[in-house]
């Protein structure tokens, strides 16, 4: 699977909440950054599903505009909008251009959606995205485990960010969580 670099997405269904979490940064090319306080992560579908992008921002914007007309097509059906989405950008010429990579979750379900057909729901309830993903899946999957019980989804979310951002020079600590 192709990694986007210039941003980290973390997501995490823990103890029974939904927690997302994207930096701020946005970077030309490999050498300057742009913007410090992007919004990478977003509330759709009326407050119920969290979707966030790492990738181009044009085409992040033309996929979270298809995902939530999908939802409203399959009156929020999370997993069918996201099988939709992944057959529709990957089969159409120009969308499958498309430079981006999602992930998107409502209480019961957490998938990553890719221009490649993949719609992939994870065993432990943990994703990342990006050219920080790594750094902050593991960090959120040491969390999750070790102090799980003390800590929320937001908590979670949040701090394996911050690990990231300390790793990842196109991750920023300007840090923006939501939850359902």
């Amino acid at each position: 699977m192709e990694q986007f670099h210039a941003t980290t997405i973390f997501a995490i269904q823990h103890n029974g909440a939904c927690a997302m979490a994207g930096d701020g940064q946005v970077t030309f090319g490999n050498a300057v950054v742009m913007k410090h306080t992007a919004k990478k992560v977003r509330k759709l579908f009326n407050g119920k599903v969290l979707a966030g992008f790492a990738g181009s921002v044009a085409d992040a914007f033309t996929l979270f505009e298809m995902f939530e007309g999908k939802l409203e097509e399959f009156n929020g059906n999370l997993q069918r909008a996201a099988v939709e989405l992944a057959k529709e950008w990957r089969s159409d010429k120009i969308l499958r251009r498309l430079e981006a990579m999602l992930i998107v979750m409502d209480e019961r379900h957490l998938f990553l959606v890719s221009g490649t057909g993949e719609v992939i729901e994870p065993d432990d309830g943990v994703l990342a995205i990006g050219s920080g993903g790594n750094y902050a899946l593991a960090a959120g999957r040491a969390l999750k485990q070790y102090a799980g019980g003390q800590m929320t989804a937001k908590e979670i979310a949040k701090a394996a960010l911050e690990i990231a951002s300390d790793i990842c020079v196109y991750t920023n600590s300007h840090i923006i969580v939501e939850e359902l």
